[in-house]
């Protein structure tokens, strides 16, 4: 299996199905834009740095950007409504946490979090592999709640995304904000893409840092 990342929140996981994460235009943000076709997209929300899925789309992809179940091929998907912010959406809007499984690996991306999930939504994603989570605050969760949702999920593998890179433009923290709240030998700077097998997995948490 392959994961791969685009900048922002946007990764790209390819097992028999590609399936892209919350696309970004890369223009309107300050980076490049991903090169790739998806099989599957999955947009947790209608906003402009995540919504792009007109650059990712062939013919034949499928656009996922609703709560609920959804199924293709050998990939099973998930999505649980939240919200963008503290206040029950009233001020950025709605968020959809995806969790969805490919040859016996399960991921979860959480978008653009803005709170912490409730029990009934917390008790769905444990025993997940791999937890895409938003860290660099202003327009979701900060570093500190991300690094509590960490310890509250136990994921195998926490990727961390939304965060400030080099030309981006948006008004985020830096990673390494994140990366504070955790033992230095948890965290593996794994490059742009990563190659693996179920059996690369931890049997504890690690962070892997992705880099674009």
């Amino acid at each position: 299996m392959r994961i791969r990342w685009h900048g922002h929140a946007c990764f790209e996981i390819e097992n028999e199905l590609l399936v892209v994460t919350d696309p970004h235009d890369g223009k309107s943000i300050g980076i490049k834009p991903p090169q790739v076709t998806g099989d599957v997209i999955l947009v947790s929300h209608d906003h402009f740095d995540h919504n792009a899925s007109r650059l990712v789309m062939g013919s034949n992809s499928e656009l996922v950007e609703e709560p609920g179940k959804h199924r293709f091929g050998d990939l099973e998907i998930e999505g649980f409504p939240t919200y963008h912010d503290e206040q029950d959406g009233d001020i950025r809007g709605e968020n959809i946490i995806y969790k969805f499984t490919t040859n016996g690996v399960t991921f979860c991306h959480l978008g653009d979090l803005g709170h912490i999930p409730d029990k009934e939504i917390l008790d769905e994603l444990t025993g997940i592999d791999f937890l895409f989570i938003p860290v660099g605050g202003t327009f979701t969760i900060g570093n500190k709640k991300a690094a509590e949702l960490v310890e509250m999920i136990k994921p195998k593998v926490a990727i961390p995304m939304h965060f400030k890179t080099a030309g981006l433009s948006l008004n985020l923290q830096r990673v390494t904000q994140f990366l504070s709240h955790f033992d230095e030998e948890m965290t593996h700077k794994v490059g742009v893409e990563l190659d693996f097998i179920h059996d690369d997995l931890p049997s504890g948490t690690e962070i892997w840092l992705f880099s674009i």
